[in-house]
């Protein structure tokens, strides 16, 4: 090449990273063409590792007559197993230059023969913090690149990884986005509904208490017992509408919490003897009395959750068991509740979503609301919710909360 190279490169550097953040397969397209219009090259590729396939594509390629005869044979595809020096290159990480391509026994054949290629150049290909393919340049000509030119391929590369990563990551964040503003859509959405929701449950909720007593006064057990069928369903659906709603109070700022002196104690036995049922017992363990200043309500929203999740994932005749202890904490008193069930655990890969608004947990049927503002809760206390799972060992869910004295 000519020794006064210097200037139209650096303006070709300067032109790469002046690329728009678009898609990337335009966007290597033209850095191709780039190069391959700067190194007067037949064919420039930039090749990236697909995973699913086990292959190099070429990703971005020069718009030139050698690389339109590529794409018609098929060679814009090349799988590891097939071998290659792009391949090789790709593996190795060593760059690779020759002005004979067609005296080299370990490029494919359809390279050699029926593209014609004489001279390369092959880089890896940076994105990020590894190597994700190949920067490959080639001609029909013998002997036409020099060491000036792979010197320069590297440093291209560079730049066309910083391309092709600020590509992703605007791709990503858009997704991102998008995904965030349909979210924000749907909660509003869902917040608007619990609302309206919630005000036809008072009338149905009286009408439903008329009838059971009008079965028990007229001696009809099989209307008493429908009706009582359905007290249950109200009472399921009037939680899952405040758990909404809760949610939209969160958002506005708007939660509150009202403290008062609270044996926790006499509120855990009781939950424990209403949840405890012939085929998954609920068993208690705590001293006789532990009182702190806390939302008797909001503590008993948790422990009510997460007692429900384990019942539902606790084996047929396998018990709950609820321990209540104080804690003595360099701070100051905590107490602690913990809720252990004998199921089969959570998978480690979900252990890490499951506190997070419209997470479901293995089986799951709910919204994915509950174990969030169980986590809320404690927090609005000063307090925490952690879990532990393993499949040995079942599913163990902890709140803590600092005792505070009225």
């Amino acid at each position: 090449m000519g020794s006064g190279w210097e200037d139209p490169r650096l303006r070709a550097l300067e032109q790469l990273l002046a690329l728009p953040a678009a898609e990337l397969r335009p966007t290597l397209d033209t850095a191709g063409q780039l190069i391959s219009e700067l190194l007067n090259a037949d064919k420039v590729d930039v090749f990236l590792f697909e995973q699913r396939s086990q292959s190099l594509v070429a990703v971005g390629t020069s718009q030139t007559p050698m690389a339109h005869l590529q794409k018609s044979l098929g060679l814009d595809r090349m799988p590891l197993a097939n071998g290659g020096r792009a391949v090789q290159v790709y593996e190795t990480e060593t760059p690779f230059m020759t002005g004979h391509q067609e005296e080299d026994p370990d490029e494919l054949p359809g390279i050699k023969h029926r593209l014609g290629v004489r001279s390369s150049l092959m880089v890896p290909l940076p994105i990020g913090m590894e190597t994700r393919g190949v920067l490959a340049v080639s001609s029909a000509r013998n002997d036409f690149f020099t060491d000036h030119d792979l010197r320069f391929l590297h440093a291209v590369a560079r730049w066309v990884g910083m391309v092709a990563h600020r590509v992703e990551l605007v791709q990503e964040l858009t997704k991102l986005a998008v995904k965030q503003a349909r979210r924000k859509a749907a909660e509003e959405l869902i917040t608007v509904l619990a609302h309206d929701m919630a005000n036809h449950l008072l009338p149905l909720q009286a009408r439903i208490q008329l009838i059971q007593r009008r079965a028990q006064r007229n001696n009809e057990p099989e209307d008493l017992r429908d009706a009582t069928g359905a007290a249950a369903s109200l009472r399921s659906l009037t939680r899952l509408i405040n758990d909404l709603l809760d949610v939209g109070r969160l958002d506005q700022g708007l939660f509150s919490l009202r403290s008062q002196p609270v044996d926790l104690t006499g509120l855990v036995r009781e939950l424990a003897a209403t949840a405890s049922t012939s085929e998954h017992p609920v068993r208690f363990e705590g001293p006789e009395e532990l009182v702190t200043v806390a939302d008797p309500d909001r503590v008993r929203q948790v422990l009510e959750n997460v007692v429900a999740n384990a019942l539902k994932h606790s084996p047929p005749g396998q018990p709950v068991d609820i321990h209540l202890q104080a804690q003595a904490r360099p701070e100051g008193p905590w107490v602690r509740v913990t809720v252990n069930d004998q199921g089969t655990g959570i998978p480690t890969e979900q252990q890490s979503t499951l506190f997070e608004r419209f997470s479901r947990g293995p089986g799951s049927k709910g919204l994915g609301i509950g174990l969030y503002l169980a986590r809320r809760i404690a927090e609005a206390h000063g307090g925490t919710l952690e879990v532990v799972s393993t499949a040995r060992t079942g599913t163990s869910f902890a709140l803590s909360l600092p005792v505070v004295v009225g």
